[in-house]
């Protein structure tokens, strides 16, 4: 096997592996007996970090498109997803793809840790912003109150995205230590 062949092969499994992490947590924004909170920011920049090129995001968002799309359906809930509000987050998971590919090779926790709650902001910013104002659900809400609606959900977004990219910065570092001791045993 060629090593084109094998690179290849590997994105494809990491793109596998966000997929079904997506498919896991996309049912619900929150944590329910019966479903993980969203993990969509964190796909987005690990996504970005990894795979890194443009096609692999469209096939991100168009696979986050049609599980929204299946979900909303079966749940009878599907003009909610038909409105200009779900189009902010295309720029949001963009901008989380570009931060992750920025961070791909920091070694620093600390920086890895502030790109990813700086760029987790201005999404949830982007997004919130665009759902609120564009989505008709909230009609005639000025950009003010927009602002002031949909803080509470922050905490909660900041956490989540924070915890599952820690989670894969630790899975990173156990895998990356285990593949060196390996490597120094063999020498």
């Amino acid at each position: 096997m060629s090593l084109i062949t094998y690179l290849k092969n590997i994105k494809l499994h990491i793109f596998a592996c966000l997929g079904l992490a997506m498919l896991l947590t996309r049912g619900d924004h929150l944590l329910t007996p019966v479903s993980l909170p969203d993990a969509s920011f964190a796909l987005f920049l690990i996504g970005g970090m990894l795979i890194k090129k443009p096609r692999w995001f469209i096939s991100l968002f168009i696979f986050c498109v049609l599980i929204d799309f299946v979900t909303l359906s079966i749940n009878n809930y599907y003009h909610i997803l038909i409105n200009l509000g779900y189009l902010g987050l295309l720029p949001s998971y963009g901008l989380m793809w570009f931060f992750g590919s920025r961070i791909a090779n920091t070694k620093s926790i600390l920086k890895y840790i502030a790109f990813s709650i700086f760029s987790t902001l201005i999404a949830f910013l982007i997004s919130t912003q665009t759902y609120n104002l564009l989505s008709g659900t909230l009609p005639s809400i000025t950009i003010k109150e927009s602002i002031q609606t949909g803080w509470e959900y922050l905490p909660q977004t900041l956490v989540y995205t924070m915890s599952y990219l820690m989670f894969y910065w630790v899975i990173k570092s156990i895998f990356k230590n285990q593949f060196i001791l390996q490597k120094a045993k063999s020498l």
